[in-house]
């Protein structure tokens, strides 16, 4: 539908600590103490899958999030696991943010459209690597990569 290149990542958004424990490994178990810290907000973390997941996916490392939205959150907490998140447009076109341009774009394709009245941010999340020991920065969003490391520091003191 969105006609994105194959190998394209995503993200995948989760409702809870507990949940993503379940897909994936952590290097330190003080990781755990900092993504509590750090979510819900815009920052996305790349982490090692454990092998269940990465057998199952075919990757070894995946992006998940806990988002900042009431009604994910619930959803998320509902559905107990993982659920895919891209941004809405097709390739090689901006995000649209709008939802009757969503509903015109993408009506014949879709079968639901939920809409928030909180306003979208129109900023990519900030996203950065964990699959070591140490956060890496990968794409900077609205959340400053300074600041994450500075909450990293306070959990690996």
């Amino acid at each position: 539908m969105k006609q994105r290149e194959l190998g394209k990542k995503y993200i995948f958004l989760v409702g809870s600590i507990e949940i993503l424990r379940k897909y994936i490994t952590v290097a330190d178990e003080n990781h755990y103490d900092f993504l509590i810290s750090i979510w819900p907000n815009p920052i996305s973390v790349v982490l090692n899958l454990n092998r269940d997941s990465s057998t199952s996916l075919g990757i070894v490392s995946a992006a998940f999030r806990i988002p900042n939205n009431a009604f994910c959150l619930k959803f998320l907490s509902e559905t107990k696991m993982p659920l895919i998140s891209t941004s809405i447009n097709r390739r090689d076109e901006e995000p649209l943010n709008d939802a009757g341009m969503i509903q015109m774009e993408f009506m014949n394709e879709i079968d639901a459209i939920f809409v928030s009245k909180k306003k979208s941010l129109n900023c990519g999340s900030t996203l950065i690597d964990l699959t070591g020991n140490r956060p890496v920065l990968l794409r900077e969003g609205k959340i400053r990569f300074e600041d994450i490391l500075t909450r990293f520091n306070e959990h690996h003191l």
